[in-house]
């Protein structure tokens, strides 16, 4: 997940521009953050209603490392989406980055959603309620005491890398990551959520609420990845 960003030279950072204008742009991100999410859930529902989830997780089954190339390609989509998105010449850029984003998300949690559907039925949906409530309690703590996380980051990119290789590890070697993985998943991404929160308050400039959605986007999807994994671990 990558945490480059910066203020266009036109643009006012969300800190040292007037109330109304901070204001206007934190309403603006969430609107962009909600969009975006109820994209995710209706591509994934057309995916799964279509037998594409079924697809794609036969096809990570079968090639050997199946899962190192799905997340390698997913990393560089993403790469891809947040260049555009940061891009600071032309809007429509930036909607293309949020939205092919989304599509790489929609994508990737297909062959998970389909293993927790047959785990049980309900998984994603109760998975789903349980991410948007925490998200909900950390949002809210970071808007109401103004706490910058920016301290995070260097934290954030180490653990990230070392959480990538553990996983790379896992399907070279062929070993289980267990719940206590999906533990450390759900902080790593609550570590995010925190951060990337923290910097629409304090990081992002006041046009950059498309970056600031997907940024955000990104970590509910982290989390949610984690919450879903720790539901089947429990109902096995």
């Amino acid at each position: 997940m990558s945490q480059g960003y910066a203020a266009s030279s036109y643009d006012i950072l969300a800190a040292e521009a007037s109330v109304t204008e901070r204001m206007a742009f934190i309403r603006r991100t969430y609107v962009h953050l909600a969009g975006a999410i109820t994209a995710f859930v209706l591509l994934e529902g057309i995916i799964l209603q279509t037998g594409l989830g079924e697809m794609l997780r036969g096809m990570v089954g079968q090639i050997p490392w199946g899962w190192l190339l799905f997340i390698g390609l997913f990393m560089v989509v993403s790469w891809v989406a947040e260049s555009w998105a940061n891009s600071s010449t032309s809007r429509g850029m930036q909607y293309a980055g949020l939205g092919l984003y989304v599509v790489a998300e929609a994508v990737i949690f297909a062959p998970l959603m389909t293993v927790a559907i047959d785990v049980d039925p309900w998984i994603p949906a109760v998975a789903g309620a349980t991410t948007l409530a925490m998200f909900a309690v950390l949002t809210a703590f970071v808007l109401l005491t103004r706490t910058d996380f920016s301290f995070l980051r260097s934290i954030l990119m180490i653990g990230g890398l070392a959480f990538l290789g553990v996983i790379a590890a896992a399907v070279i070697f062929q070993f289980s990551l267990g719940p206590i993985f999906s533990v450390v998943g759900v902080a790593l991404a609550i570590g995010y959520i925190l951060y990337f929160t923290s910097n629409v308050l304090h990081r992002f400039g006041t046009q950059q609420h498309v970056a600031a959605a997907l940024a955000l986007f990104a970590s509910v999807a982290l989390l949610l990845w984690y919450v879903i994994q720790l539901f089947m671990a429990f109902d096995d």
